[in-house]
């Protein structure tokens, strides 16, 4: 049985279960207990492959896409003192999305779809319930895999794994409008099928995993016009692999120290140490982790990573030891096709003195990319109540 008044709050994707399992996580040892199963309405279909989930920057709403017809987003209010979730309504969705992020203001929900290589942007009401139709529709981007937003709400990023690049964009919070930067975009290697993107904690860097060639790259972020500029490519499987590669998923450490991507194929971790002032990376040891790991993530205090098995069911926790490796600490039994890990944490002592993610990006709009966790980190946050929230997630 959960613990009363949890410490950290994590949420987990069943895709083929079409649930979100709540669980409460002990922040000392990792321990995590069930809080309660919800169902995502929407379709009577499993969701294939993943069932992708977006967090408000306020940590209010959660917001679950379906993959299978007809395409919806349902929405969520997240229990301020429990974590639980209560169902607020779908919205139907342009497509089957593999990606979904919230903007910086709450207002818009920005979806990368696989199959119809499309960029959609739908407005957010303000009872935290996606609205339809899109507000915008960017097409001709085949396999597009998934979409960030900088902590300055300035610059989008776009991954086209089919197009070999990352695409560009320049983002108006006010009316939710996309336009190209200059340039457009970046390429990659031919043939390397770019799939998920993850900002440094600082906001000067940005990380990027290949599909196809299961490399990650390093980029530095433009602090004048957001354009990137590529620093450097790192391999996550040994050269002795000789199969057809499927990396899938990365993240980076809320101290910004390390960074982690997944391998579907080998069902490996790799972690890698980060250069603080170059952004370039060193490799730290593979892990063997869940049979197909599509997605993980790391809690908000750094010291847990969470790694799903799409096809094992299951997650473990593995400790983050101080020298970056990791030690597995539980496994637990998810729902069916476990893809997407989020996580609310309350506030902790560090916290308390540090001003929210919105005024630290408007009065420093190029330290952070996405809010730190507690003391650094991957997503945003944002205080409600006598609580904080920060979320992690995978695609």
């Amino acid at each position: 049985m959960a613990q009363s008044t949890p410490e950290t709050i994590v949420y987990v994707s069943n895709a083929g279960s079409k649930e979100i399992y709540a669980l409460a996580m002990n922040r000392q040892t990792g321990a995590l207990d069930l809080i309660e199963k919800t169902p995502v309405p929407g379709t009577d279909k499993p969701s294939p492959s993943s069932m992708p989930m977006a967090l408000s920057p306020d940590r209010r709403f959660l917001h679950a896409a379906l993959r299978s017809e007809p395409f919806t987003v349902a929405s969520f209010a997240i229990d301020k003192e429990t974590g639980k979730l209560s169902h607020l309504g779908n919205a139907p969705l342009d497509a089957s999305m593999a990606y979904t992020t919230v903007d910086r203001t709450g207002r818009w929900l920005l979806c990368a779809s696989y199959p119809q290589g499309k960029l959609t942007v739908n407005p957010i009401d303000a009872q935290g319930r996606v609205q339809a139709p899109p507000s915008q529709i960017i097409t001709d981007r085949p396999k597009a895999h998934c979409v960030v937003a900088d902590a300055a709400n300035k610059n989008v990023y776009l991954a086209v794994l089919d197009q070999d690049i990352i695409l560009q964009l320049k983002f108006d919070p006010a009316t939710g409008k996309l336009t190209p930067n200059t340039p457009e975009s970046i390429k990659t290697k031919q043939g390397a099928g770019p799939r998920h993107m993850a900002f440094h904690p600082n906001g000067r860097f940005l990380y990027l995993i290949t599909e196809t060639t299961a490399t990650i790259g390093a980029y530095a972020i433009d602090p004048g016009n957001g354009t990137l500029k590529e620093l450097q490519f790192v391999d996550t499987l040994p050269p002795e692999f000789k199969d057809k590669p499927a990396a899938a998923d990365l993240h980076v450490t809320p101290d910004g120290r390390f960074l982690y991507g997944s391998e579907r194929r080998t069902s490996t971790l790799t972690g890698f140490r980060i250069d603080p002032e170059k952004g370039t990376l060193t490799q730290i040891g593979r892990f063997p982790t869940e049979t197909t790991p599509r997605g993980f993530g790391i809690e908000p205090h750094g010291k847990f990573l969470l790694s799903t098995g799409l096809d094992s069911n299951h997650l473990t926790v593995y400790a983050i030891e101080a020298n970056g490796t990791l030690n597995p600490v539980k496994q637990h039994a998810m729902g069916q096709m476990p893809n997407w890990v989020w996580s609310n944490s309350s506030i902790c002592a560090e916290e308390a003195r540090v001003p929210p993610a919105a005024a630290l990006a408007e009065k420093f709009p190029n330290m952070l990319a996405r809010r730190p966790f507690c003391g650094g980190g991957h997503r945003g946050t944002g205080r409600r109540g006598g609580r904080h929230y920060a979320g992690f997630r995978d695609a």
